[in-house]
């Protein structure tokens, strides 16, 4: 029997290539070759110019199949003076791993990565078991998880269930996990009026006082008062600018950004439609017209607590001590897209340092995480 696959060996040899979103800078070989040797099928996914990996151990179409999903791609480094070590040079120090990517989220992929590795030598079950790794998680996430789903579709891939292993834990190891995710829409907004003299104000049309007007109306409103598992919906106002240097002129435009984050009371759809009509309202006789461009950047969703939560959590409370809340709070993640696939769930590390100058992470969680998958396993195929 094989020696036990060391995720944190096999962090700090993902921390060690330099993969800033969209750049892969070697992380998906080293995890192919691991993969490949322990008996997976792997198949490199390319699109719009991004790298990711769909790996396989069992057979094609199995009844039953596990999946895990993760990144390797990082957000930039920033300042490197500002560092206390080399930010890809994953080095251990007081019982941290330190780098770029250590928890967010190489450490997750290298846990998951030698839990499924170790498992199917060990016990290899009756279906199959799937890694989901993208290189673009970080960036748009235009050609990352949903370039790996549209392929699996394709190619008659499927998982049954799925894990994503984003980080989940704000303090300790084992507190939380997450169920669903908030949805997250942006709304461009520009006001078109006619630029005039500031001392001849009746002959041009001000556009800032109806954009104003209008972002007054957006952030009073309360757009609901939270849902059974979902904190209340928020609007923010990102930016308002006029390019206009000039104290004596009336601009012709003006532009806006607001970002909700919304729950499952509401859609993208319906919100656009609330935007629109508060915009008319806002403008009504004014002669500035109201242009909006919409980007949603992903629906909320709701995994149900079920089997697949009750999984989780019994495999955490076994290695932590810890029963995990069940959580939607947070930003977006790639679970947003694997929802549409299958019944999906969190759970990973604890986050405090991630996207961070000096970001690292404890070895002892790193293997903690690793055990912990390893019993999702073990416990989701002995399920009758």
């Amino acid at each position: 029997m094989p020696e036990p696959t060391d995720p944190v060996a096999l962090t700090a040899a993902l921390i060690r290539c330099r993969s800033v979103t969209p750049e892969d800078g070697g992380a998906l070989a080293v995890l192919e070759g691991l993969l490949t040797e322990a008996g997976f099928i792997c198949t490199r996914v390319e699109r719009g110019g991004v790298s990711n990996l769909f790996a396989r151990w069992g057979p094609k179409g199995a009844a039953r199949s596990f999946g895990f999903n993760g990144h390797t791609d990082v957000v930039p480094v920033g300042e490197r003076a500002a560092w206390s070590h080399d930010p890809f040079g994953s080095e251990v120090i007081g019982g941290e791993i330190w780098g770029r990517g250590a928890t967010d989220m190489k450490s997750g992929v290298a846990a998951f990565a030698a839990a499924a590795v170790d498992f199917i030598r060990a016990t290899p079950p009756d279906g199959a078991v799937i890694l989901a790794i993208t290189g673009d998680e970080e960036g748009d996430a235009e050609h990352g998880t949903r370039a790996l789903l549209d392929w699996m579709t394709a190619e008659g891939e499927a998982m049954s269930a799925c894990l994503v292993g984003e980080p989940t834990c704000p303090n300790r190891l084992g507190e939380m996990m997450k169920i669903g995710r908030r949805g997250s829409m942006t709304a461009y907004l520009t006001a078109t009026g006619v630029q005039g003299h500031s001392a001849y104000p009746h002959r041009a049309r001000n556009p800032l006082p109806v954009l104003v007007r209008l972002l007054d109306q957006l952030a009073s409103a309360r757009l609901d008062e939270g849902t059974e598992h979902f904190d209340a919906s928020t609007l923010a106002i990102t930016t308002v600018d006029t390019g206009n240097p000039a104290n004596n002129v009336i601009p012709a435009a003006a532009t806006a950004t607001v970002n909700i984050r919304f729950n499952d009371a509401h859609s993208s759809a319906s919100l656009t439609e609330w935007l629109k009509a508060e915009a008319a309202r806002a403008s009504d006789g004014t002669g500035v017209e109201i242009g909006m461009e919409v980007k949603v950047s992903g629906e909320s969703f709701l995994t149900p607590p079920g089997p697949l939560s009750d999984l989780v959590a019994r495999a955490v409370e076994a290695e932590t001590g810890l029963v995990p809340a069940l959580s939607t709070s947070g930003g977006t993640s790639d679970a947003r897209f694997v929802k549409d696939h299958c019944p999906v769930v969190e759970f990973g590390l604890v986050g405090r340092t991630m996207h961070q100058v000096d970001e690292r992470v404890e070895v002892a969680q790193i293997e903690a995480l690793k055990a912990i998958y390893a019993r999702i396993l073990a416990g989701y195929f002995a399920q009758a």
